[in-house]
């Protein structure tokens, strides 16, 4: 039946076709072989899908599917010597499919259609980046981390195990996965904006999914090229700007009341934050020699992820030892403790707490803070270790001096 949802379903369609067929045109414009599918073509394989959904149903269109395929064969018989490229071939039935999908899903039609031709588009773009940017290195490290994210991740067992029932391997698959992305986050933003913006943005960017991790990373990073020392510890001290927002936001969704006697620490430690970070950048001098990402090198290291995945993980397991046997009476030295390993978890259960009664506020403001101070030590202590003294020497005195105006923030 012909009405305004078919005639704007079946408009979806055919606006696909011509929005392939147009960048389809100009290329064999340009390459000069009229023989290649252009515009009209493309429009009227996306109709042939689109009337075939609506006339017969999947059966008829798997009927023209295989009919294209036919008459693509014999295209490809007659002209593969011309035209070895089977691209448009390709592009031609998934449009037909498309089409088809129109019918019932617009939307999702309408957006493949779109991600097809932006594939079609940059391909002088892509061909480059794979031929002359990318290396092979990089292409492993690519590989690995998504082999650990797709295959490995989802195999992975979601439950509690081991002592205190605190060891959850899913946690700590996720960890070793967030700690490659950071890195490889970090690469590509060097790679494609340079030092000077692609590194502290990727690093903000990176700290709200762990700070800690983040500058490990970096202090990594930095280990390797000596020489950019400044810029990545600039960039590791802007990642504080995540650490206090999240810190914010995790006590804004417990109770937003518990955050009253916390926002002088987190304005002033923002302030700080951003001074120190521009300060070690110096966006107003020439660029930094030596902060680059070089086609040759990793995008990530696997081994500073597992070593400090363990390193957080046995710290996880000391805290449950400790609220195991000191109980609440000894929050202040849990909340220690855990925030050596992540602030933000800390900050939760000791606000839990203060939210059932059991804990006064005055308990949630030390407390929170120990785990920040705990935190920065954690952080002081991957920059030293990961990134050597010429790293250390500028991210230390800005990450303590974060945390005094963090401390300060309670005599305001």
């Amino acid at each position: 039946m012909l009405d305004a949802v078919n005639v704007g379903h079946g408009a979806v369609a055919l606006g696909i076709g011509m929005l392939v067929g147009l960048e389809r045109e100009r290329r064999k414009g340009r390459n000069e072989n009229q023989a290649a599918a252009g515009l009209r073509t493309f429009a009227i394989t996306t109709l042939l899908g689109y009337l075939s959904m609506v006339l017969a149903g999947v059966v008829l269109v798997a009927v023209a599917s295989l009919g294209l395929v036919l008459m693509l064969c014999t295209h490809y018989r007659d002209h593969a010597d011309n035209d070895p490229d089977i691209t448009s071939e390709i592009a031609l039935l998934l449009v037909l499919t498309l089409g088809a999908l129109s019918l019932k899903e617009p939307e999702l039609a309408a957006a493949a259609g779109v991600v097809l031709t932006v594939l079609l588009a940059l391909r002088r773009e892509l061909h480059h980046f794979v031929l002359q940017q990318l290396s092979e290195q990089e292409l492993r490290d690519g590989l690995l981390l998504s082999t650990v994210a797709l295959v490995v991740l989802p195999l992975t067992p979601d439950q509690f195990l081991g002592p205190y029932n605190v060891l959850n391997p899913r946690t700590i698959c996720n960890l070793v996965v967030l700690l490659m992305a950071v890195g490889a986050l970090g690469h590509i933003a060097m790679r494609l904006m340079g030092p000077r913006y692609g590194l502290p943005l990727s690093a903000i960017a990176s700290g709200f999914a762990s700070g800690s991790a983040t500058i490990a990373v970096l202090a990594h990073r930095a280990r390797q090229q000596s020489a950019a020392a400044r810029p990545f510890a600039g960039a590791a001290v802007l990642s504080n700007l995540a650490t206090l927002t999240q810190f914010a936001l995790v006590l804004s969704i417990v109770d937003r009341r518990l955050l009253e006697p916390f926002w002088p620490s987190i304005w002033l430690g923002v302030l700080v934050t951003l001074v120190y970070g521009v300060f070690l950048l110096a966006p107003w001098r020439t660029a930094h020699g030596g902060a680059t990402a070089t086609p040759g090198a990793g995008a990530f290291s696997l081994w500073t992820a597992l070593a400090v995945t363990a390193a957080i993980t046995g710290i996880s397991l000391l805290s449950a030892f400790l609220l195991q046997h000191l109980g609440h009476n000894g929050v202040s030295v849990a909340a220690f403790v855990s925030g050596l390993a992540d602030v933000h978890a800390a900050t939760a259960s000791i606000a839990s707490l203060v939210i059932a009664g059991k804990l006064g506020t005055d308990d949630l403001v030390i407390a929170g803070l120990l785990a920040l101070t705990a935190n920065t030590l954690t952080k002081c202590g991957l920059a030293l270790s990961n990134g050597g003294f010429s790293f250390a020497r500028y991210l230390i005195p800005g990450q303590l001096v974060i945390l005094g105006a963090v401390w300060l923030g309670l005599l305001l």
